[in-house]
């Protein structure tokens, strides 16, 4: 595996891989990664014969309150694990390599971005955006791999994709869960014993609203309960949990089409996201 730290080296490796024939798959990280990431890796690998994985904790996405400083960073066992994983390349720039000193330019995706993380976190989608598009710029990836756990990143990237005609497939790999169904996150590392045990309730709250919903259930009873079941374990702070339409990312007050359940939500100092596809009966 190469690894690679400037723009030049990067596209003469890209060039190179291309000469072999195959597709090239790009899977975007910031890092720390955890058997979630190692999943799409393997879905990479399953759908092209060469995989690129980005390493870049961008600062754009975070907001004047959040954890920049503190993201979990272990660059030396991520290399380790990509190139087990037989990865070619891992590209891994850094701040001033992504965005010069002058950079001015920001892409913004209206709708799907709006609500929910885009509410509670202005500039986040913009930031996931822009340094998104300039990594399919500096890859050219005929593949792009992004897991379903961040599920509004998902729709906003591929209505960008698609507004912007950008020639690259994006696929969405459904949430990698730990054995008691917390979604795998970089910032599942914040939480002490008692917050872990704790953040069950997340998965367990949209798995109960999603199955009242199924079963013919009020869907505003069913998401007031998924909320009491949050309180109920300690989460300090419920941002939001909706059911949205799983294109669009309206909310919906009835099951018409598939949909997903949707919930962000804070215990101790960490903010957790998760989200459950809900689709009617056929």
């Amino acid at each position: 595996m190469q690894t690679i730290r400037d723009i030049h080296s990067l596209r003469k490796a890209v060039a190179e891989l291309r000469k072999n024939g195959g597709k090239v798959a790009l899977v975007p990280t910031m890092g720390a990664l955890h058997a979630g990431h190692m999943a799409l890796v393997a879905e990479a690998k399953a759908r092209a014969e060469h995989v690129v994985v980005s390493i870049f904790v961008n600062p754009t996405q975070f907001g004047p309150n959040e954890d920049l400083g503190s993201y979990p960073r272990q660059e030396e066992r991520d290399a380790e694990l990509l190139a087990e994983a037989g990865c070619a390349i891992l590209w891994l720039p850094e701040v001033g390599t992504m965005y010069s000193g002058d950079h001015s330019t920001s892409i913004s995706v209206g709708g799907v971005s709006d609500g929910l993380d885009g509410a509670a976190r202005p500039g986040h989608f913009a930031g996931v955006a822009t340094v998104v598009a300039k990594l399919f710029n500096q890859v050219q990836p005929d593949i792009a791999l992004f897991g379903e756990k961040d599920y509004q990143q998902l729709a906003m990237l591929r209505r960008m994709v698609r507004d912007l005609d950008i020639a690259v497939e994006l696929v969405g790999v459904p949430t990698h869960r730990d054995a008691d169904g917390l979604a795998l996150s970089s910032r599942n590392a914040y939480l002490s014993t008692e917050e872990r045990i704790a953040a069950r309730a997340l998965p367990r709250a949209l798995g109960e609203a999603a199955q009242a919903i199924l079963a013919g259930g009020a869907v505003n009873e069913a998401l007031e309960r998924a909320r009491a079941i949050l309180a109920e374990a300690g989460f300090s702070q419920v941002d939001y949990v909706v059911l949205c339409d799983a294109e669009t990312l309206e909310p919906v007050a009835e099951l018409a089409r598939p949909a997903r359940i949707l919930a962000a939500a804070r215990i101790g100092r960490t903010r957790l996201i998760d989200n459950l596809p809900v689709a009617p009966l056929a």
